[in-house]
């Protein structure tokens, strides 16, 4: 196949004209936001059935955040099991009230606080009901 010159003068036009149009578009700075859990923290004891505040540092917060939806989950063993504790909050609010569930007792769990990007918390115990 042979190229013309007006065949590659139509390309280079149309590249041009997709670049210009691409570099007059603005782009909207978005930050991602992973606040630490400051609760539970190493060392903490739940029972199942107990509810509790999950707490979270905001100070930090940035201006633009990409997703403010907080959603938040059991770990166990260094995996995220799908058991949610929270959803469909204000990330802002630095806590959040979640019953603890029925679980097998075990010295490594974990909460992971998703809202942007996952943060784990230290690993904290849970037994059981206590009574």
């Amino acid at each position: 196949m042979k190229f013309t010159s007006t065949f590659l003068a139509a390309t280079a036009a149309f590249v041009a004209s997709a670049l210009a149009g691409a570099s007059a578009t603005p782009l909207t700075t978005r930050t991602v936001f992973t606040p630490p859990v400051t609760y539970p923290h190493a060392g903490t004891v739940w029972f199942s059935g107990q509810t509790h505040n999950v707490t979270w540092d905001t100070s930090d917060a940035p201006s633009q955040i990409t997703n403010k939806l907080g959603r938040i989950f059991l770990r166990k063993a260094g995996i995220t099991t799908p058991l949610i504790l929270a959803e469909n909050f204000d990330i802002l609010l630095g806590r959040i009230e979640v019953e603890v569930p029925l679980v097998l007792e075990g010295t490594d769990y974990q909460l992971n606080l998703f809202g942007d990007s996952g943060n784990f918390s230290p690993e904290f115990t849970i037994q059981g009901s206590g009574i």
